[in-house]
């Protein structure tokens, strides 16, 4: 397996992103964002491309969401470019016009949560943890609750942002953050085939479709962002987010 951030695959029309920082349970940085809204816009143009999938690498998590050695590094200043790069990636995935599936191979917290739940389709085995645990380490979620409530309803939204925990992969799949439970080992198999059957779908009528769930979310997407960027300075300036940060990186988890 090759250093990149993310790695890329191709195959009858499905294109296969992968997230490579498995050493960090796939949390991602500003590179690894970087990279993968360079390729979820590069498949947004392409012609070729009928559908995609989005996993991680390894057994342990498809993302564990902000990497936070660097998130404990970040000064007050940093808050606007920081939100902003969230801004993008959620754009990038939300407004792709083919359909999306995420092949969930552990677990998916934090950001990574809220990214795949941008998914069309989410695909997991009996082993997926999910859920929103930003407030154990100190960071206010403001654009989770956003994409949560359209999925999970405003009950559980509240009560799994305010905890902090994740779900099992069975509550998951009752509350629609998954759609389907395989085996571990079939996980990626399933995906591809759930993504090659929507890509054979008519071809500008799922992009009319997706189109149209783009355009109903887009204000809510806005409305978080302008939001999030408001908030989190005020989390920066207080200096809790760190010293919370740093406290969860000292107990040896690493990933928020």
């Amino acid at each position: 397996m090759t250093d990149d951030a993310v790695l890329e695959d191709r195959s009858e029309g499905v294109i296969l992103l992968t997230l490579n920082r498995p050493g960090r349970m796939n949390a991602w940085d500003e590179g690894m964002r970087s990279d993968l809204i360079d390729r979820l816009i590069s498949a947004s143009a392409d012609p070729e491309a009928r559908a995609l999938v989005l996993t991680g690498a390894g057994d342990r998590a498809f993302c564990a969401g902000q990497d936070l050695n660097e998130l404990s590094a970040f000064g007050p200043e940093k808050a606007d470019d920081w939100i902003d790069g969230f801004a993008r990636l959620y754009r990038a995935v939300a407004s792709l016009e083919i359909p999306v599936v995420a092949a969930l191979n552990g677990v998916a917290a934090g950001s990574a949560f809220q990214f795949v739940l941008l998914a069309d389709l989410r695909i997991g085995h009996a082993g997926v943890r999910m859920g929103q645990p930003e407030i154990r380490s100190g960071i206010a979620s403001i654009t989770g609750p956003w994409i949560m409530r359209e999925t999970l309803g405003l009950s559980h939204t509240r009560e799994l942002t305010l905890s902090g925990r994740l779900m099992e992969a069975e509550e998951a799949l009752r509350l629609g953050a998954l759609h389907e439970i395989v085996a571990r080992e079939a996980v990626l198999e399933r995906a591809m085939d759930a993504a090659r059957e929507l890509g054979s779908r008519p071809r500008t009528a799922m992009r009319l479709i997706k189109r149209r769930f783009f355009e109903v979310l887009e204000p809510g997407l806005d409305e978080a962002i302008d939001a999030a960027r408001r908030y989190h300075r005020l989390a920066f300036e207080s200096g809790e987010m760190h010293e919370e940060t740093r406290r969860f990186l000292d107990r040896g988890a690493g990933n928020g």
